[in-house]
């Protein structure tokens, strides 16, 4: 395994309004930006799929005079380090959980969107006791983005043909890069209720960049997307089993979904069955759950709308942050 690190590709990357910074973890330099005072809350912002951490930007100016925010890049993502073979939650996770330690310091909330949910998660059942007070879920795949899930529908029967498209054609590590092809391929290739509602889902993420390909697209390792399809990011990490593992409070927000009547198929990133069996399986641990149903937002709540973001954690956070400053 080769690792590739932010210096193998630093044209690509472009300025942003808070600075940035990386951590050296071990296997991975992982990069992130703080915003906000460290006698604040703290609260840990993770990403999803493709997603660099300026993606909760706008939504870091409006809470960073309440939290100190810590907002990471992913291993396969912006400037941290991508790892090919080695794209899974454990060791994603791994390397959060390793954050919390080096860099956080100190017990904080987390938030994620969509993979960066699931991740979320993850440190709410398996993280170091005490590292992780409360979890934010933002639009979370759990079960859905597993090959053979417990509950519902599965990877390949929701969002799973687009994600498996582009990994295909951009290649691990960008080895094949075939954007012109990506773009062609979408009418042709992908199944017209999930092709009809992919703009829907995707509002919000930045425009298009001289390539064809929005920036975060530039600054993400495709093989991600490729261990998603072969079922190896969820090896040894089952999601109900993940679930029922929960041991803090927990609030989940679920966005654009429907089911297509002819095929079955899953447009969006979870269903509301789905979503339920998370919400029974974290409260019969002894956990909180709230549920709030956005079914009009994009997938990306924190990049679509920063302001409502930004009000949906202030109101679940603001019963108990300030006991943990």
């Amino acid at each position: 395994m080769t690792l590739i690190e932010a210096s193998d590709h630093e044209d690509i990357y472009v300025p942003h309004a808070f600075a940035e910074h990386l951590v050296d973890l071990g296997e991975v330099r992982l990069n992130y930006a703080v915003a906000g005072d460290a006698d604040k809350p703290a609260l840990l912002l993770i990403p999803g799929q493709s997603e660099s951490w300026w993606g909760y930007e706008e939504a870091m100016k409006l809470l960073s005079d309440r939290y100190q925010l810590f907002a990471v890049d992913l291993r396969g993502q912006g400037r941290s380090t991508w790892t090919p073979g080695r794209y899974t939650l454990d060791n994603i996770a791994g390397d959060l959980v390793r954050f919390l330690d080096v860099v956080v310091g100190r017990p904080a909330f987390v938030s994620g969107l969509s993979s960066g949910g699931v991740l979320a998660t993850w440190l709410a059942a398996y993280a170091k006791p005490g590292q992780v007070l409360g979890v934010i879920i933002e639009d979370a795949p759990l079960f859905a983005s597993e090959t053979n899930p417990a509950i519902g529908q599965s990877f390949w029967q929701a969002i799973g043909p687009l994600i498996a498209l582009q990994a295909r054609r951009l290649g691990d590590q960008w080895s094949i890069g075939d954007v012109a092809g990506l773009n062609a391929a979408f009418a042709k290739e992908l199944p017209a209720a999930l092709l009809r509602i992919a703009s829907k889902m995707r509002a919000g993420q930045p425009h298009m960049t001289s390539v064809g390909v929005p920036q975060n697209i530039l600054e993400y390792d495709p093989e991600w997307g490729r261990s998603f399809a072969s079922g190896l990011v969820a090896a040894g990490c089952d999601h109900l089993i993940m679930v029922q593992q929960v041991k803090v409070p927990a609030l989940y927000t679920h966005h654009f979904r429907e089911i297509d009547e002819e095929t079955g198929r899953l447009l969006g990133a979870v269903s509301d069955l789905q979503v339920a069996a998370v919400g029974r399986a974290i409260e019969a641990a002894g956990n909180s759950f709230t549920y709030r149903s956005f079914p009009d937002m994009p997938h990306s709540m924190h990049g679509a709308d920063p302001a409502l973001y930004a009000s949906v954690v202030d109101e679940w956070l603001g019963g108990f942050a300030a006991n943990f400053s």
